[in-house]
């Protein structure tokens, strides 16, 4: 235990270290370390009275806010695990999360969707805002026991490998490697301030809040992102990273004409001449090039940079220093450099395994590796190259959709007798899902009614964007020839090709 390293204990530190920084703004929300701490204790404190303790859930309900941050910490301080929901799913996918993590407490913001979920909801339901101040200043500043920091504190869902999401299950340690690693290579210091104007159901957000945390810089929150809303939280606190792509880039510049807010804290990629003349072009590794590397929930975020690679054949760059990355071939041998084969991977940053899913973390973590389900090639010059999912996806703006999950839901509508869903190029969001659909015998059913029964029971940006109608669908096996339904109805963009 003499070695051990939570998010607890980093935030403690921090109090300790600190003690004039701001950890936390939220709206009117400010809050040092010391003041984050304190709550962070009293939280602890709180759902330890609610019979909360190592190894129970909490799951979160709702956009961005500074609870999620309190929360993990609280959880991590008492052993408990922590799981921020994707607020944009349907009720159907929420309630499928509520059944398949069993929260020991649900802290929630009224929606559609959690409004009719908390009237059938088990466990304790707290709702954002008084409900959630009230519990927090219903705790008291105690002592806990130390927490090892090898025990789940983390759980983001991700890939629906059968047609349903599981959760992953992230360690203090790995976090706190993550973390590490993300810091030296985006070259952050102390005074780093990063707006979390992504959704913090995604990794790519949480662990640029956690490498945030780490440094003892400064976590702004916003809701979710408002183009206007987060040119102006870049000038006001002098936000030096957010969570960006090309689409919000290009809402930034629009947003930003005539210069209203003052952008150059803010150091980031270059994208366009308007946008660098408004930023500070960055020359850390993170993005002297091209942001980023190979990643994934399950290792934390990245597993491998582009920037610790400037100029290496490998499109995803070299792999972080705290793990190992082998590409195997189906036998379990390592391929020699050239050849495509599964990127697999072991060191500090893995992830614990999926809850509750024994058999596919059985299959996941053969022989000591974990299978990220990936394709890649290492290169002559020692680089890696992500070619693409063995388990087909689709990239549509930030958001990773997998057919099978798509493919369920049609199937569920009654003049549907088989489906498969590819991804077809689109200009804006670099992919948009297609349905190709086989009906029934004598049944009929139009795009748009197959459009909206998927949107029922899906988050909307899963829904197809079309929609064909084929007598049948071409099989390999048991599984669609995607190959076959990419040539025939426009199948392309796929990430990494």
């Amino acid at each position: 235990m003499i070695h051990s390293l939570s998010l607890s204990d980093v935030l403690a530190d921090h109090a300790r270290s600190r003690p004039q920084v701001t950890a936390v703004v939220d709206g009117e929300v400010r809050l040092t370390y010391p003041a984050l701490d304190d709550r962070v204790t009293r939280l602890a404190s709180a759902l330890a009275g609610l019979g909360i303790s190592g190894g129970d859930r909490v799951l979160w309900l709702g956009q961005n806010s500074h609870a999620v941050l309190e929360l993990l910490l609280a959880c991590s301080r008492l052993g408990a695990i922590f799981c921020p929901a994707n607020w944009r799913q349907s009720e159907d996918e929420l309630r499928f999360v509520l059944t398949d993590l069993t929260p020991a407490a649900v802290v929630w913001e009224p929606s559609d969707a959690t409004t009719s979920l908390r009237a059938s909801g088990a466990g304790t339901w707290v709702q954002a805002g008084d409900e959630y101040e009230e519990l927090v200043a219903s705790g008291t500043s105690r002592e806990f026991a130390q927490v090892a920091d090898t025990e789940p504190v983390l759980a983001l869902y991700t890939a629906a490998f059968d047609g349903r999401p599981s959760a992953a299950l992230l360690s203090s340690a790995a976090l706190v490697a993550h973390a590490t690693s993300l810091l030296v290579v985006r070259q952050m210091e102390p005074d780093f301030t990063f707006l979390n104007n992504g959704p913090l159901f995604h990794v790519g957000t949480m662990m640029f809040c956690l490498a945030t945390l780490q440094i003892g810089g400064t976590n702004v929150f916003t809701p979710a992102f408002d183009a206007e809303e987060v040119c102006r939280l870049i000038d006001a606190e002098k936000v030096t990273q957010a969570f960006l792509f090309g689409q919000m880039i290009d809402a930034l510049v629009q947003a930003n004409v005539g210069g209203k807010y003052d952008l150059s804290s803010l150091r980031f990629v270059a994208h366009s001449a308007e946008w660098d003349d408004m930023i500070t072009v960055d020359d850390s590794p993170w993005c002297r090039s091209r942001m980023g590397g190979y990643g994934q929930t399950e290792v934390g975020g990245m597993l491998t940079f582009l920037g610790l690679a400037e100029g290496g054949a490998g499109f995803a760059g070299r792999p972080s220093p705290l793990v190992q990355v082998r590409i195997l071939a189906p036998d379990g041998t390592e391929l020699p450099a050239g050849e495509v084969g599964e990127i697999c991977a072991r060191g500090k940053t893995l992830f614990s395994g999926y809850f509750a899913r024994p058999d596919l973390n059985e299959a996941k973590s053969r022989n000591g590796w974990h299978h990220t389900g990936d394709l890649g090639r290492r290169e002559p010059d020692g680089t890696i190259t992500f070619i693409g999912p063995k388990l087909r996806m689709i990239k549509s703006g930030a958001e990773n959709i997998y057919p099978a999950e798509v493919e369920r839901a049609l199937k569920s509508h009654p003049a549907v007798a088989d489906a498969a869903v590819i991804g077809i190029p689109d200009q804006t969001w670099h992919q948009a899902v297609k349905a190709v659909v086989a009906l029934k015998p004598d049944a009929t059913a139009t795009q748009d009614e197959l459009v909206e029964h998927v949107k029922a029971q899906l988050a909307s940006y899963k829904k197809p964007k079309e929609v064909a109608f084929v007598d049948t669908i071409p099989k390999r096996g048991f599984t669609p020839d995607y190959d076959a339904l990419d040539a025939a109805h426009g199948g392309g963009n796929y990430p990494g090709l």
